[in-house]
C-alpha cells in the first residue's frame, strides 16, 4: 500500500545518507602528497554537489508524506511524520558538514599553495644574493670601487622578514593538521639550510669588504704621502737645477 511505498522511499534515502557520512565525513582523511589532498578535494566536490542534487527527491517525499497524512487516518500520521522529520534532520546535517569540510579542505588547499609562493619568493631572492656574493668575491678597485659593491650587498641584505614569517605560520597551520607534513618539513629544512649558509657567507663577505675597504684607503693614503713627498723633492730638486747647483754640493738631494 502506500505507506510501505513512502516507508521504502524514506529508508532509501536513510540509507544513502549514512553511506555518503560514513565515505566523506566519518573515515580518517590522510594527506601525504598534493595530489593525495587535491583528489579529496575533488571527490568532496562531487559529494556536495550530489547531495545537493539529492534535494529534489527529499523534497518530492516531503510532498508525498504529507500529502498522505492529509488523507490517511490520524493513526498513520505520527509514525510517518516522525520519519520524515529525521530525514530532513539528517539530509540537512550531511549537507551542511560537507559544505563545511569542503570549504576547510579549499582552505587547506589554498593555504599549500600560499606556501609554495612565499617559498618561490625567498629563493629567488637567495639566487640573487648568491650571484651578488659572487660578483663580490674579487672586486678590483680602490677604497670607492669595493664601498660601492659593499653598499650593494647591503642593500640586498636589507630584504624583510614578512616572507619568511609567513612560511613558518603557513607551515605551522598545516602541519599542526597532520597535512603534507613530511613534505613540508623536507621543503622547510631545505630552505632554512640555504637561508642560514648563504646568511653567514653575506655576513663574511660584508666583513671581508670592510677589511678591503680599510686596507685600500690604508694604501690610498701611503700613495698619497708618497707622492706629496716626491713632488717637494722634484721641486726641490728642480730649484737647484735652475740656480746650476753642483750635485757634489748637495749629496743627499743628489742621491
Amino acid at each position: 500500500d502506500k505507506t510501505v511505498s513512502l516507508r521504502k522511499d524514506l529508508s532509501e534515502m536513510h540509507e544513502w545518507i549514512t553511506q555518503a557520512e560514513e565515505e566523506y565525513l566519518e573515515r580518517d582523511f590522510d594527506y601525504k602528497t598534493p595530489d593525495e589532498l587535491q583528489n579529496a578535494l575533488e571527490e568532496l566536490k562531487r559529494a556536495k554537489e550530489e547531495a545537493m542534487q539529492k534535494e529534489v527527491k527529499v523534497k518530492l517525499i516531503t510532498d508525498s508524506v504529507n500529502n498522505f497524512i492529509a488523507k490517511a487516518p490520524p493513526a498513520a500520521h505520527e509514525a510517518l511524520k516522525k520519519e520524515l522529520d529525521v530525514l530532513i534532520t539528517s539530509y540537512q546535517r550531511l549537507c551542511s558538514r560537507l559544505n563545511g569540510k569542503c570549504k576547510t579542505l579549499e582552505e587547506v588547499w589554498a593555504c599549500w599553495h600560499e606556501l609554495l609562493s612565499y617559498l618561490d619568493a625567498e629563493n629567488k631572492w637567495l639566487n640573487e644574493v648568491e650571484l651578488k656574493l659572487k660578483a663580490t668575491e674579487n672586486v678590483q678597485g680602490g677604497a670607492e670601487e669595493i664601498s660601492e659593491s659593499l653598499d650593494s650587498l647591503e642593500r640586498l641584505m636589507r630584504h624583510p622578514e614578512d616572507n619568511r614569517n609567513q612560511i613558518r605560520e603557513l607551515a605551522q597551520t598545516l602541519t599542526d593538521g597532520g597535512i603534507l607534513d613530511e613534505l613540508i618539513n623536507e621543503k622547510l629544512e631545505k630552505f632554512n639550510t640555504r637561508w642560514e649558509e648563504i646568511q653567514q657567507e653575506a655576513v663574511r663577505r660584508q666583513k671581508s669588504l670592510e677589511q678591503s675597504i680599510q686596507s685600500a684607503q690604508e694604501t690610498d693614503k701611503t700613495l698619497r704621502l708618497i707622492q706629496e713627498s716626491l713632488a717637494v723633492i722634484d721641486k726641490q730638486l728642480t730649484a737647484y737645477i735652475a740656480e746650476r747647483v753642483d750635485a757634489a754640493q748637495v749629496p743627499q738631494e743628489a742621491q
